[in-house]
């Protein structure tokens, strides 16, 4: 729905040609050219630019585990950090139950 507002938006922002059709030449094209720039630097603020930060403080928050920790992964799985190894991580879930699982599926980190 977004995606159809910008390209009415845009089309719009066109001026109608002369002859009615469309002209060939460097106002048309800049006519074109610049908002759909402008719909560019707003997707990259809005959307690409806080999922890359986003992205950088999980992956901050996954390089920076110690044993002891209390953490959720991604699948809802809750336990104490009991050995860090590379890419795998040991965590006790129960009493004498442990399970290795990957760095990258640590949701988060809880205090």
């Amino acid at each position: 729905m977004l995606h159809n507002l910008i390209i009415d938006w845009v089309i719009s922002m066109a001026p109608p040609s002369p002859d009615g059709g469309q002209s060939q030449g460097p106002g048309m094209f800049l006519s074109f050219i610049v908002p759909m720039i402008f719909v560019g630097l707003i997707f990259y603020f809005v959307l690409i630019k806080p999922q890359k930060k986003q992205h950088q403080e999980v992956q901050k928050m996954r390089d920076n585990l110690e044993e002891g920790a209390n953490i959720i992964t991604t699948g809802g799985i809750h336990g104490t950090v009991k050995k860090v190894k590379d890419d795998i991580v040991t965590l006790q879930i129960a009493d004498n139950v442990r399970i290795k699982i990957n760095r990258a599926s640590i949701g988060t980190v809880k205090n």
